[in-house]
């Protein structure tokens, strides 16, 4: 057998078996080879907790290793004096994790959560059971493991209102040094005055482009756009998409900031290690360790300095309030002694997406999935860094536009992100996109089946500075109880949101229409979306009823331990991290993030680890 056949047989054993039990055949495989990709903890092994007779000691206690946990635990055992140790919930990846264009397979393994969000009216009515899913890292690097890897550092008007809100130093002029020092720019078209070099975190262009980008770039700047390095000098216009990419491959957390140090004899790290709870003097208001389960064992640690929630926008929270430290009615409701009244989890913001901007091309220029994978040279692309499978999850470029629905006054603040992917949710033949976009099957047959095997790419819209937002509670005092999660998406009683989407639409459609697009013949693909056909095709009503029927998210979730003074009512956390009320404990994360920025989590959550690096060492002389 020819190996493009054996390919092939293979191809169409995954895709047969899909509906009868093709992830668990996926996940059993993934689970072999962790086993036996093991050499990192073979050379350095990972700490091990003492027996609970010996009492556990070190200067600070890190929850999460996420990007900003991971920068955090690097900077401060920089200092070979102070030990840290870092818990982490999840186990180690596997090289699997590195592969880019492998993103949306590992949302359905065991290196996600699994979260998902609860019902609400409103939005998500064509969802499968009417909800979103809301992916979070459960794996060493956190949610850097299983993102898009796409790298956005926002607007400097995002970090001058967060400064305006209150919080002192965390302007964009306080906030640039630290996205120079963090920054390895390896982008071909940068401001490079303003870009890093030679900091941890590679940021690189995609090695592999399709030709329908080159084509949407031009699009975009008949359309008016110009072509700028976005994480630069100004965020408005259109550009290749910029990734945490190395050689062609992942460069998570992990990979950035722990892999590099973890010889370090200060800094210990704990993988499979579940917090449960902050302890924190009730008298004196101040936390001194915390509990934690490894091997199904309780284990207690504790701290000498401080303890230090990075555990993520949908878990920091969790552990404060399980800890004491939330909304007295909620947590006198759950039978959790009150510690702190603060509004943790009482508002939270997200970036909503729509995924149905489907444009048929008659040239052929758009990846074809099937091509893909049977190419033995993508394989061999796996080791040089090049090829299809550098592509993170097909997103290929990025256009930031500031649409005629905005109030804002600076004319280079954008409202919308646009992301431009060189496929569709026909080219795995609705396998892993549709699932990721909450598209049921009966959705994706009726709508989307008719168009297989037709040359398609997409423009995901998203929603940057939504005026909606939700909250989270707990579901139970039981740690191991995932939270309560509400997006809330589209509740603005003035429906701007919904306004906003809808002028983004017609961008969209004006881009379409420059003549790099009629040069291939590129049209919207007309199929109404079951459940909105008594609306005219392409009218305002219409696209309402869209994107009320599926929307997606980016998982940009923040806000939900949010920064600011002590008269802000809204506020967990002061501006220099510290939880309002409760001596040595921070909070260090995307949740403390006042407002959704024109960003992508993944940089900001970079950027707040070392700035909390510099905080802690100015408070502690070291």
């Amino acid at each position: 057998m020819k190996k493009n056949e054996l390919l092939l047989v293979i191809f169409l054993f995954l895709f047969i078996t899909q509906t009868n039990g093709f992830y668990e055949f996926l996940g059993s495989v993934v689970s072999f080879v962790l086993e036996l990709t093991r050499i990192q903890q073979l050379l350095i092994p990972l700490y091990r907790p003492k027996n609970r007779a010996q009492e556990e000691k070190f200067d600070f206690v890190i929850i999460g290793s996420g990007p900003s946990g991971s920068a955090l635990a690097n900077r401060l055992t920089e200092n070979p004096n102070i030990n840290v140790l870092l818990l982490e919930s999840g186990e180690e990846a596997s090289f699997i994790a590195d592969i880019p264009v492998a993103a949306g397979a590992l949302e359905f393994m065991s290196y996600n959560y699994g979260y998902k969000s609860q019902p609400q009216p409103g939005f998500c009515k064509g969802c499968p059971n009417g909800v979103l899913e809301w992916p979070h890292g459960h794996v060493l690097g956190g949610s850097s493991v299983i993102n898009y890897m796409i790298y956005v550092r926002g607007s400097p008007g995002d970090y001058n209102k967060w400064a305006d809100l209150g919080n002192p130093g965390w302007s964009y002029k306080d906030i640039l040094p630290y996205f120079i020092k963090m920054e390895d720019t390896r982008v071909k078209i940068s401001d490079d005055e303003i870009r890093g070099k030679g900091g941890y975190l590679t940021v690189s262009d995609v090695p592999f482009r399709s030709k329908i980008v080159d084509v949407f770039v031009k699009a975009c700047n008949e359309a008016g756009y110009e072509y700028v390095d976005y994480n630069g000098r100004r965020q408005l216009g259109v550009s290749y998409i910029q990734s945490t990419t190395r050689d062609g491959k992942r460069c998570s957390a992990e990979k950035a900031y722990l892999r590099p140090v973890r010889s370090r004899k200060n800094l210990k790290i704990q993988v499979k290690s579940t917090v449960t709870k902050i302890l924190i003097d009730d008298k004196t208001k101040t936390a001194y360790g915390v509990e934690y389960y490894y091997k199904n064992k309780k284990h207690t640690v504790y701290a000498k300095k401080e303890v230090i929630c990075s555990a993520g926008t949908l878990n920091s929270p969790q552990v404060l309030m399980l800890s004491g430290i939330g909304p007295r009615d909620h947590l006198e409701e759950l039978d959790i002694p009150v510690v702190m009244d603060l509004p943790v989890g009482k508002k939270m913001y997200d970036h909503p997406t729509f995924p149905l901007m489907l444009f048929e091309i008659k040239k052929p220029l758009v990846i074809d999935g099937i091509q893909v994978v049977l190419n033995p040279f993508n394989y061999l692309g796996l080791l040089t860094g090049k090829g299809a499978f550098t592509t993170i999850g097909g997103v290929e470029a990025i256009t930031y536009i500031k649409t005629n629905q905005s109030t804002e006054s600076d004319p280079l603040y954008p409202d919308i992100e646009l992301l431009m992917i060189g496929g569709s949710l026909n080219t795995d033949f609705g396998i892993v996109f549709r699932k990721i976009f909450n598209i049921p099957s009966q959705i994706f047959d009726k709508a989307f089946l008719p168009k297989l095997g037709s040359d398609i790419y997409m423009i995901t819209p998203v929603l940057v500075h939504p005026k909606s937002y939700g909250w989270i509670k707990l579901k139970s005092k039981n740690p191991w109880e995932a939270p309560l999660f509400y997006p809330n998406f589209f509740s603005d009683p003035e429906n701007d949101d919904i306004k906003t989407f809808i002028a983004a639409i017609r961008e969209i459609e004006r881009i379409n229409a420059t003549p790099a697009m009629k040069k291939i013949g590129a049209e919207l693909v007309n199929v109404p979306l079951p459940g909105c056909e008594r609306n005219t095709f392409d009218s305002d009503e219409y696209w309402e009823c869209a994107l009320r029927t599926i929307i997606g998210s980016y998982y940009h979730q923040v806000a939900t331990c949010k920064m600011g003074p002590s008269n802000d009512t809204e506020a967990v956390v002061d501006h220099k991290l510290r939880v309002h009320g409760i001596k040595k404990l921070r909070v260090v994360d995307t949740s403390v993030i006042p407002i959704a920025p024109s960003a992508h989590n993944v940089a900001p959550a970079y950027v707040i680890g070392e700035k909390a690096a510099d905080l802690i060492k100015q408070c502690y002389n070291i």
